[in-house]
């Protein structure tokens, strides 16, 4: 059983401590609002007051939070989590945040003897309490195998991708493809409904076809109804996509299905709905199309 810290108790984050509790660790936690972790407090989570203190108490402390700049805020200052490192202690971000910040941020941990890996998931709050999430890591390949156990506990299927940020660069990979499939599966929704066939129906043959993948299948019965809780946000979504659009232009890959999909996202925040789940898409398209939710 392992000595564990953890920064970022959101959605995500909460129930990924929930699952290392039930494994037996001890995980000593902090969040920006306490309430929120409350839940973990009462089934076994020590308190940490600071990300400092969250990492000085851990032998590995990992961070899952929303964006490049929230990183950089449980990390920096006094009271941030690199202030909590030291000599042999490892830092584990499943963050997805910039592959170019998340190096940098690497050497600076190594400044204080500590290590790390970036560690991002690919999966749903559904998948992970399922016991199905996708771990992909990046670092050194020691620092990796000492926390490939931990990983393990937090989802089965754990893929080593090479050095520090080629995790981040695979995670913005997926992603993207879950909006470009998302926009896909809305079209073929609305094309269907436009000429006769009932909403339900045609999401019930979708889910059920050679196009459904994980996500369609646990994702498409959104355009029947939202979520009462965002999943995965508008804002996380475009986030994303702009992390893969800015990388592609970096690496010469043309991402067109991305950048369109990435204009829906766009509307669908002038719409007012940058809180829904990134599924809202297919309000875009439905209202584009005449269609009425």
């Amino acid at each position: 059983m392992a000595n564990l810290g953890f920064v970022g108790l959101g959605t995500m984050g909460g129930q990924m401590v929930n699952r290392l509790l039930s494994k037996g660790h001890t995980v000593t936690g902090y969040n920006r609002t306490r309430s929120k972790a409350q839940w973990l407090i009462d089934k076994g989570m020590r308190w940490a007051d600071s990300p400092k203190a969250a990492a000085a108490t851990a032998d590995v402390v990992f961070a899952m939070v929303t964006n490049t700049a929230a990183l950089a805020a449980i990390t920096d200052g006094p009271e941030g989590l690199l202030a909590g490192l030291g000599k042999g202690k490892i830092f584990a971000d499943m963050s997805t945040v910039s592959p170019k910040a998340s190096v940098a941020l690497a050497a600076r941990v190594r400044e204080t003897g500590a290590d790390m890996i970036d560690c991002p998931v690919s999966g749903s709050v559904t998948t992970l309490v399922e016991g199905k999430l996708s771990v992909m890591a990046g670092g050194r390949r020691q620092t990796f195998d000492r926390v490939l156990p931990v990983l393990l506990d937090i989802g089965p299927k754990v893929t080593y991708v090479g050095d520090n940020g080629l995790a981040l660069v695979m995670k913005i990979a997926v992603n993207l493809s879950l909006a470009t499939q998302m926009l896909a599966f809305c079209e073929g929704v609305l094309l269907a409904e436009k000429n006769g066939i009932a909403r339900a129906t045609a999401v019930d043959v979708l889910t059920h076809s050679a196009v459904a993948s994980p996500m369609v299948q646990y994702r498409g019965p959104f355009v029947l109804q939202q979520p009462p809780e965002a999943w995965f946000d508008v804002n996380m979504m475009q986030k994303d996509l702009l992390l893969a659009l800015e990388l592609g232009r970096q690496s010469d890959v043309p991402l067109p299905t991305t950048a369109v999909s990435n204009e829906f996202l766009t509307a669908a925040r002038g719409m007012g709905w940058a809180k829904q789940d990134f599924a809202v898409m297919f309000d875009v398209l439905a209202r584009m199309s005449g269609v009425s939710k």
